[in-house]
């Protein structure tokens, strides 16, 4: 078991106030974050949203490595990006993932059914209560 800390400091109303997320565990950076840069545009912050997208894009990679070298086809590149869509009012809606792989050896059916597997079983995906695509590419 693991447990890993992230800390958010926030001063002000939501819609003009601002904050700064710290990953404190890690201690690889601290991010600013305002309630623009969640529901219009990013302007040099991030949001909840961008921060569940790299955990997500991360966590599918690992997990799909790991299907993949259970296969005996291990990757040679896995470049995964998430896209989690925000709507104001509503929440989040959807986390669309799309990976492009290097796999010396796979065939296409089976490079599928492993990258549909790595969708539904990593850990971010089950932690997640919105609908998740997938749109995966050998290279």
């Amino acid at each position: 078991m693991t447990d890993r800390k992230a800390t958010t400091v926030w001063s002000g109303p939501l819609l003009t106030g601002a904050g700064t997320v710290s990953l404190d565990t890690s201690g690889v950076g601290t991010y600013d974050v305002t309630w623009a840069s969640r529901a219009e545009d990013a302007d040099g912050r991030t949001s909840p949203e961008e921060l569940i997208a790299a955990a997500h894009s991360a966590c599918y990679s690992m997990a799909f490595s790991a299907r993949l070298a259970k296969n005996e086809t291990p990757p040679e590149r896995l470049e995964t990006s998430a896209v989690v869509t925000f709507v104001p009012g509503t929440g989040i809606t959807k986390s669309a993932l799309t990976v492009v792989a290097t796999v010396p050896g796979i065939d296409e059916a089976t490079f599928q059914e492993l990258a549909a597997d790595a969708k539904e079983n990593c850990p971010v995906s089950q932690a997640l209560s919105v609908e998740i695509t997938l749109d995966a590419k050998l290279a």
